[in-house]
Formats: C-alpha cells, sequence, structure tokens
C-alpha cells in the first residue's frame, strides 16, 4: 500500500518539496517534446522511429502506473480501476500510444489502421498538463471562471447570430448562405478580417461597423476574466509557498 501510494505521489503534479516527482515531471515533458518532434516532418527517418518506440515504451509505463495507483486518484476504491480508463486524460494517453503500437510490435497487426491516425500523435501535447505547473495554474483560472466564461460564450454566441441574421437580411447578394453570414461575423467578432466575404452596400458597411465595435468590446470580456483569475491563483500559490516556508522555519527553530 505504502509503494503504490508513494508511486502516485510520484507520477502525479509534483509538490515543491518532492524532489523525485519534480524530477519525473521534468523527465515526461522532455519526453513529450521529443515524441511530437518528427510531427514536423514529412520523412520517416530511422531516427524518428527510435523516438517513437522510446516515448511509447515511456507512455504506455506511465499508463499502467496510473492505472495501478487510480484509487488514490478518484478515491472510489476498486471501482476506480474500472472508471480511470474512460477518464479524459487517460482517453488522451491511450490516443497517444494507440497509434504507435504497430511499430513496437509488427505482431499487433490489426492496430497498422491505426498508422491512418499518426496525427493522433498531437494528443501527446495535453499530457503536458500534468507535468506542468504553468499549464495547471492556467486550467485552474479556466475551472474557477467557468461561469462568467460560459456567459461570455453564450454573449458571444448570440452575437454572432444576431450579428448574421441583421447582414444576411441586409445584403442577401453578397452573402449566398446563412453559413457565410455566421463565418463573416465571427471574423468579425474576432476582429480577423480577412476580406474573403464583405459588405459592399452602405446598410451593410453601418451594420459592419456597429458589430465591430460590439465585437470588441465582447473580446475584451473574457481577457478580462482570465487575467484576473490568473492574478488570483498567483497570490494563492504564493500564499501557500509562504505559509510552508513559514511552517518549515518554525519547526526548525523547535
Amino acid at each position: 500500500m505504502r509503494f503504490r501510494k508513494r508511486l502516485f505521489e510520484i507520477i502525479e503534479s509534483a509538490k515543491e518539496s518532492d524532489r523525485v516527482s519534480n524530477i519525473y515531471d521534468i523527465f515526461m515533458m522532455i519526453t513529450i517534446v521529443v515524441s511530437i518532434i518528427p510531427l514536423a516532418f514529412k520523412e520517416e527517418l530511422p531516427a524518428f522511429v527510435i523516438i517513437d518506440k522510446i516515448a511509447v515504451v515511456i507512455f504506455i509505463i506511465d499508463y499502467l502506473l496510473r492505472v495501478l495507483t487510480a484509487d488514490y486518484k478518484l478515491n472510489k476504491g476498486a471501482l476506480s480501476f474500472i472508471i480511470y480508463p474512460i477518464t479524459p486524460m487517460a482517453l488522451i494517453d491511450l490516443l497517444c500510444i494507440l497509434p504507435s503500437l504497430n511499430i513496437i510490435s509488427g505482431s499487433f497487426r490489426l492496430l497498422k489502421v491505426f498508422r491512418l491516425f499518426r496525427t493522433f500523435r498531437v494528443f501527446r501535447i495535453f499530457k503536458a498538463v500534468r507535468y506542468s505547473k504553468s499549464i495547471y495554474l492556467i486550467k485552474n483560472v479556466f475551472k474557477n471562471s467557468k461561469k462568467p466564461l460560459i456567459t461570455v460564450g453564450f454573449l458571444a454566441a448570440a452575437y454572432v447570430l444576431i450579428s448574421a441574421l441583421v447582414i444576411f437580411n441586409a445584403e442577401p447578394d453578397t452573402f449566398d448562405t446563412f453559413f457565410d453570414a455566421i463565418y463573416w461575423a465571427t471574423v468579425s467578432l474576432t476582429t480577423m478580417g480577412y476580406g474573403d466575404i464583405y459588405p459592399v452596400t452602405t446598410i451593410g458597411r453601418i451594420v459592419t461597423m456597429v458589430s465591430s465595435i460590439f465585437g470588441i468590446a465582447i473580446i475584451a470580456l473574457p481577457s478580462g476574466i482570465i487575467t484576473a483569475g490568473l492574478m488570483e491563483e498567483i497570490n494563492k500559490r504564493d500564499n501557500l509557498q509562504s505559509k510552508e516556508i513559514d511552517q518549515k522555519e518554525a519547526t526548525k527553530e523547535e
């Protein structure tokens, strides 16, 4: 039991004081980064095959360790070992592993179909969520700011729909389908302005000016929410670290 618990502490996001866990996190981050380098090349060089073999073996070991310690992660007893494989991060782990299984063993003939899904290896980037404290911090920001961000999301969707309806009816000759109007409204919301579809009438241009002004305001809302949430999380982390340092100093004095 103690051995499995220690394994869980190592493979989970490291605490500042846990040196072994910190080393494991750094090692896994390096493995993830190196494993996606071959995706930037069209050629299948021998070195890339070796890199993928080593990486997928490491990912398999990491996955098995996580399954072995699933009860500490989910706290649902024996049921944890059944539930864990279908959790989002576990599924991402599988998507990172499966496309490469036919490379490490020719006996997996049925798995050769996964060569068609080479792009699935990009999911290895999402594994970094577990090992990067910065990404973990951002994840907490989105989690804690979920309600206001959802509200802004609905506001943005309403903006796109209303703008699309207005421009579609104000300038039907320019926008052949309602999807074209939605595409234009989305591009206007993000202030990208590709210029492939644009209004040519006076009414259409007025609608564009008004929608662009509102679009800038809507885009600014999530930026402010995320910034405020990030500052709050950083302050929480700094306060927690300060408390830990104070506790250590108090213990040394005793």
